[in-house]
């Protein structure tokens, strides 16, 4: 058995452009128009999940669909959303899927995957800015009504 016959593991982010250049987020209703802005149409009446990743300054640095899936609800992994985050070397991020039935309560599920990403976010030192639920008009903050 040959050992150093392995896989190797890549780890690329390419920002395209400066964040400078990008959005700086200053309020939940900015942050969910840029993630209405960047959201795949194609995805609108399914539940899918984003996240919004910031720098120091809450300059946008990237926006990556982590999941979709079906009119009830879809898997956002938190390793998934972390090893994202830690590749970009986010400083911080905004969480959001929608609704599509726009009924725009937060479920449990909700409620106990935003706690875990907060908690894993400490621990790497990525903060949590907020998770927003999309409706077709509107939206709901966590930050904004506290749970954060």
């Amino acid at each position: 058995m040959d050992l150093f016959n392995i896989s190797e593991i890549k780890i690329t982010y390419d920002p395209m452009i400066s964040p400078k250049l990008q959005p700086k987020i200053t309020s939940s209703e900015n942050a969910a128009d840029v993630f209405r802005d960047n959201w795949n149409d194609n995805t609108r009446h399914i539940e899918s999940f984003y996240i919004l990743l910031l720098n120091r300054a809450n300059h946008c640095i990237g926006i990556k669909m982590i999941s979709t899936g079906g009119l009830a609800g879809t898997v956002a992994d938190p390793k998934v959303i972390m090893q994202t985050a830690l590749k970009a070397n986010a400083s911080s991020m905004i969480l959001a899927h929608n609704h599509p039935s726009d009924n725009l309560k937060p479920s449990q599920n909700d409620i106990d995957l935003t706690k875990k990403l907060k908690s894993a976010g400490e621990f790497l030192d990525i903060m949590i800015l907020d998770h927003l639920i999309l409706g077709w008009e509107s939206y709901y903050s966590f930050a904004d009504e506290g749970l954060l």
